[in-house]
């Protein structure tokens, strides 16, 4: 891997003190503030070499501050040359209360049998606004897989592109977003198989409770070439109160006809049968409420495959649920 093109910030030198507590152990935090790596203005962009197994976990940590309240565009670049593998958690965080608005390219390239394991958590103020484009490009027997986490927010965009360009080629996007207030999160999916013998996994799942707003388009394309193409894709949402809205239209383009292809999307309330089944053990309706809402989750959480990490977001996830927190102001202090 390229070091040269980062530092790693001590906790106790971004914004007061901050202290970033996902994962515990076994990683290496890069603080990205205001669109530049601590220390270089530059923008993060990192290569991890031909034959390349990167052990720890690498957290890319970005921040909003008040030096800079105005919009604000910049790109990110991970470069996976040949058989390389890594493990990276992407974080994004506000740390005053303007009203951001940010404009984000994430590049991801995996060249042939390359691996990447990505968890990403959005956890921005709920007056800030954040567009992230993620652009992703596969090669021959690479595998790509994301799990998308997004708690807080005025306004989250992620608009996801991927190209299976090489035979064997695999991704596997999981995404699980939890909304109240007036929050408004679009996650706008595109996986194109251009050749044969690729795989395709999407599965996201969204709680959204009082004026709370989701949106959903996910398109698999399978382009004439694509014979043998695998590829499925679901939307779930459960609706919490009478004023939360939920869109969600998932797309398939097929112009092969040796395909395994389906899609699927659902929004429905809190099962009522379930929730009297734990009343009547006892346990209050509130608490039911939340402990039905945290079974809903675990689909995508289970996605995470490191054990301490997935711990940690399941904790947080949970915290959510039971409104500890009501915004990144308390949320940047305590959890994250």
């Amino acid at each position: 891997m390229e070091a040269q093109n980062f530092i790693y910030a001590p906790e106790h030198k971004v914004a007061g003190n901050f202290r970033c507590k996902v994962p515990l152990k076994d990683s290496r935090q890069i603080f990205v503030v205001d669109g530049g790596v601590q220390g270089t203005a530059a923008p993060l962009s990192l290569t991890f070499a031909k034959g390349y197994q990167e052990e720890e976990i690498i957290q890319a940590i970005n921040v909003r501050t008040e030096a800079h309240p105005q919009p604000l565009s910049y790109e990110t670049a991970f470069t996976f040359e040949e058989n390389s593998s890594a493990r990276l958690i992407l974080c994004s965080h506000t740390f005053a209360e303007n009203p951001f608005r940010t404009d984000e390219r994430v590049s991801i390239k995996l060249a042939r049998g390359a691996r990447a394991d990505v968890v990403i958590m959005q956890n921005e103020h709920n007056g800030a606004e954040h567009r992230t484009k993620f652009e992703i490009e596969m090669e021959q027997d690479s595998y790509f897989k994301a799990v998308i986490l997004t708690l807080h927010g005025g306004k989250i965009v992620n608009d996801i592109t991927v190209g299976l360009n090489g035979r064997g080629a695999e991704c596997d996007i999981s995404g699980l977003y939890l909304m109240d207030g007036g929050q408004k999160v679009e996650n706008n999916l595109k996986v194109e198989h251009r050749v044969p013998d690729c795989t395709s996994r999407e599965l996201f799942k969204g709680i959204i409770d009082d004026e709370a707003t989701s949106i959903f388009k996910g398109l698999i394309h399978v382009l004439p070439d694509a014979q043998r193409t695998a590829a499925f894709q679901e939307c779930h949402n459960l609706l919490i109160s009478g004023k939360a809205k939920a869109f969600a239209e998932p797309q398939l383009e097929i112009y092969a006809d040796d395909v395994k292809c389906s899609h699927g999307a659902t929004n429905g309330r809190l099962n009522e049968d379930e929730l009297f089944y734990l009343r009547s053990r006892g346990i209050p309706l509130r608490e039911a409420g939340v402990l039905q809402q945290l079974a809903f989750t675990y689909a995508v959480l289970d996605h995470i495959d490191s054990e301490e990490l997935r711990d940690r977001m399941v904790s947080m996830v949970e915290r959510r649920l039971r409104g500890e927190f009501s915004d990144c102001k308390t949320c940047c202090k305590n959890c994250c």
